[in-house]
């Protein structure tokens, strides 16, 4: 495992009705729902970290500060940024800002562990 604190990740989406607080459930306005941003910050973790693990390793969320502090139109384009800024022997911490245009429309963190992916799925599936 090579992961050091610096590696980064970006995810740009156009909000569309499948993201929307009204599509999944987490509110009744078409807007971009704090759920979807999550997720979407959730997905750069892992791309930032995914050519650094062993074979047979991944990783796996485990704890999430978020503060979702705009509200995303329908057609806002919105970029995920992350950054590793943490490692402790396999626990990963993440900072992420998410931004549309020149607004910060959410930011937080996110830690994740280090699992070898067939010792994992053969407890979760017990």
């Amino acid at each position: 495992m090579t992961l050091t604190p610096g590696l980064r990740a970006h995810l740009l989406i156009m909000v569309e009705m499948e993201d929307t607080a009204k599509r999944i459930g987490s509110g009744d306005v078409p807007v971009l729902a704090t759920p979807r941003l999550l997720a979407l910050a959730e997905a750069a973790t892992v791309r930032a970290v995914e050519k650094h693990l062993a074979p047979g390793e991944t990783s796996v969320g485990t704890r999430v500060e978020l503060d979702h502090l705009a509200a995303s139109p329908l057609g806002a384009h919105v970029q995920v940024s992350v950054e590793l800024v943490e490692v402790d022997g396999r626990r990963l911490v993440f900072a992420f800002e998410a931004h549309e245009q020149s607004t910060v429309v959410g930011k937080g963190r996110i830690e994740r562990v280090v699992v070898d992916r067939a010792k994992f799925l053969a407890r979760a599936t017990r």
